[in-house]
């Protein structure tokens, strides 16, 4: 029963979807004027467009006209590649206070080994649990 249901409502929802599109596809007329009239309100509140400017030419006796250079030509791709020297000076100063950080680890590193080493305890009492345990209470 309930599958029945589905169906008719399956097809009653698609019937709905077919008239809603052939709505759509031609607007009655009087919409359409309606649209008509409005666009045409919109266009003549429409802001004008900004007007280009002319760069005037320099001109030099016996030389002819030289063109000025333009807005945004090579001055402003250096004014570009003046922002990256900063971040390329943040990338390199944080490299290398990565790379003296490691430096320092590998210097505890080796002064450790150096103390547990020249000490007078055999290696093996440094693994013992006990040892930990009385080095602990001893200091």
């Amino acid at each position: 029963m309930s599958h029945d249901l589905e169906t008719r409502e399956i097809r009653f929802a698609n019937r709905v979807r077919r008239a809603l599109d052939q709505a759509s596809d031609t607007p009655s007329p009087n919409i359409a004027a309606r649209l008509a009239a409005a666009r045409q309100e919109a266009l003549t509140r429409k802001k004008p467009e900004p007007v280009a400017v002319v760069q005037p030419a320099l001109v030099l006796a016996g030389v002819g006209a030289v063109q000025s250079p333009e807005i945004g030509g090579p001055r402003r791709a250096l004014d570009k590649l003046g922002l990256l020297w900063p971040l390329a000076a943040l990338v390199i100063g944080l490299a290398g206070i990565a790379y003296w950080e490691h430096q320092q680890h590998i210097q505890d590193l080796a002064d450790i080994d150096a103390a547990v080493l020249s000490d007078e305890l055999p290696l093996s009492a440094y693994a013992d649990h006990g040892f930990n345990a009385y080095l602990k209470r001893a200091q």
